[in-house]
């Protein structure tokens, strides 16, 4: 008989502060990326940062009031958001 064990990574609680995103995964590891790495959370207040939840079975952090995302995966693979680009405005 063969065991099939689920070794994807999974945030079970997160911290937000200042200067990091730091997720708390189901295994015991913290992995944790720069704020600097998601703008809309640099530009936020504490206050809206504190507000998140944790998505899709522990596979990513949302907040809903900023429209923010951030999965485990791009945090494992050093994926920073990028900030869209502004065209100017058609003459």
């Amino acid at each position: 008989m063969t065991t099939a064990v689920n070794t994807e990574a999974r945030i079970q609680n997160a911290t937000v502060n200042e200067d990091e995103i730091s997720a708390h995964l189901t295994d015991g590891r913290t992995i944790s990326v720069p704020l600097a790495w998601s703008w809309r959370l640099s530009e936020a207040t504490p206050e809206q940062r504190s507000r998140f939840e944790i998505i899709g079975s522990g596979s990513g952090i949302r907040w809903p009031e900023l429209d923010e995302d951030i999965s485990v995966a791009g945090m494992l693979h050093g994926i920073p958001a990028r900030k869209p680009v502004k065209l100017p405005a058609p003459r």
